[in-house]
């Protein structure tokens, strides 16, 4: 990696719009393993920031309430390592705010970057958007919950990584799995040392 280069990757896990099993649009909820879990590994692997994109008012509520309580509360008073990981977590209304907020930081639109268990025509590997991160191209990663992305979404994206897939046909990973798997295959640290 060019260690000169600043990491310019956000993650944004989008609420709505995504789609249910019967590819309807929906707006799903927000839960506090997704919160905790993709902010931890957001943490070990260096993001800039967690976007947690809902528009729906009480739901932003419920998640600066369990992000507050780890990180202005008592959580984060018994448990710092917590408090610093969710410390990355920002709650926001719509993707374009999140877009916004990052082409306003780093002056210039990022790389929109989208995850699907399904394969899509502009796919990127891992290796060439690693490549781009290096290099420090704003990039902002984005993962569906439900049942992924909604079609308008996926539209508007520049590129879609591989889906992660295992040895057989079952592909449904939770999306703080996936998150963390994408995460290290992008930014984790290669070297072999040996367990030293």
């Amino acid at each position: 990696m060019n260690m000169a280069a600043e990491i310019c990757l956000d993650v944004a896990l989008i609420h709505y719009p995504v789609v249910n099993r019967n590819e309807e649009i929906i707006g799903s909820a927000v839960t506090n393993l997704d919160l905790h879990d993709i902010a931890r590994a957001g943490r070990t692997f260096g993001i800039r920031s967690y976007w947690i994109v809902t528009p729906d008012v009480q739901q932003q509520e419920l998640a600066d309430q369990i992000i507050g309580h780890w990180t202005r509360g008592y959580g984060g008073v018994a448990n710092p390592d917590r408090a610093g990981a969710l410390s990355l977590a920002r709650v926001c209304s719509s993707l374009d705010q999140v877009v916004g907020g990052m082409t306003e930081v780093d002056g210039q639109r990022p790389l929109l970057v989208a995850t699907s268990a399904v394969g899509q025509d502009n796919t990127v590997s891992f290796s060439k958007l690693k490549t781009k991160i290096d290099h420090g191209v704003p990039v902002l990663l984005l993962f569906g919950t439900a049942w992924g992305l909604a079609p308008e979404i996926m539209a508007e994206v520049d590129a879609v990584l591989p889906p992660v897939k295992g040895a057989g046909t079952f592909n449904h990973l939770s999306v703080r799995s996936a998150a963390s798997i994408i995460l290290d295959r992008l930014l984790g640290n290669r070297e072999d040392n040996d367990g030293k």
